[in-house]
């Protein structure tokens, strides 16, 4: 792929109480790129991630994002937005309450973007029901605007259909190819090949915390 490397991992490995989670991973990902991360439950996908994004540190090796290594230079990528596992928002705040709580830590976007963002992933902005109201694809469907809402040039996502209905599953992938003609750099976990294989440029596959293989596509996309 053309371009300088955004993501870099040199030989990351994680213990956790003496157990090997991740063993020496390797990675070397650019912008306008999905890449696709497949393997069982377990395998290491959500404990990379994690990596990755700065929210654990490797017990070895280092992961640099746009030239800033994490846990030295940086705690976190300097622009991400994370979907790690199920979504947590405040029961008694509105979709558009809750999003807006989150954009005030970094206060860089306005009303009417995060407003924009509710619309991309097919919900109502103005829709006054409570969170504890919504269903469940719905509350992942928050999750994902709340990945996306800042205009991130990082995006990791993982399991980021589960919930969804096919409608939800379709509007998914074609917000996701849109992000990269961005020049977005987006990290997908999934269970489901085929939604990989569709979507990815590069697909890794994770066995007991190692890539135990990988591969480039041409993706139905292109």
């Amino acid at each position: 792929m053309n371009g300088a490397v955004y993501i870099t991992a040199n030989h990351v490995s994680k213990e956790i109480k003496n157990q090997p989670i991740l063993k020496d991973i390797n990675l070397r990902l650019h912008k306008g790129a999905i890449y696709g991360f497949r393997g069982k439950n377990g395998s290491g996908k959500t404990m990379l991630f994690r990596a990755l994004c700065g929210l654990i540190l490797p017990t070895e090796g280092e992961v640099m994002v746009d030239g800033l290594k994490l846990g030295k230079d940086v705690s976190f990528p300097p622009s991400v937005g994370v979907l790690i596992e199920y979504p947590g928002f405040l029961a008694g705040y509105t979709g558009f309450k809750n999003l807006k709580m989150l954009a005030s830590l970094t206060n860089t976007i306005t009303d009417d973007r995060i407003k924009e963002a509710i619309r991309q992933v097919g919900l109502d902005p103005e829709d006054k029901r409570k969170y504890r109201k919504y269903s469940l694809g719905m509350k992942q469907r928050l999750g994902l605007a709340q990945a996306i809402m800042e205009k991130p040039d990082l995006i990791i996502l993982d399991e980021p259909t589960n919930a969804l209905d096919t409608d939800g599953i379709e509007e998914f992938k074609k917000l996701l190819l849109e992000l990269k003609k961005e020049n977005k750099c987006i990290l997908i976990a999934s269970h489901d090949k085929e939604d990989l294989e569709y979507l990815s440029d590069e697909i890794f596959v994770m066995e007991n915390g190692e890539i135990i293989d990988h591969y480039e596509r041409k993706g139905e996309n292109e």
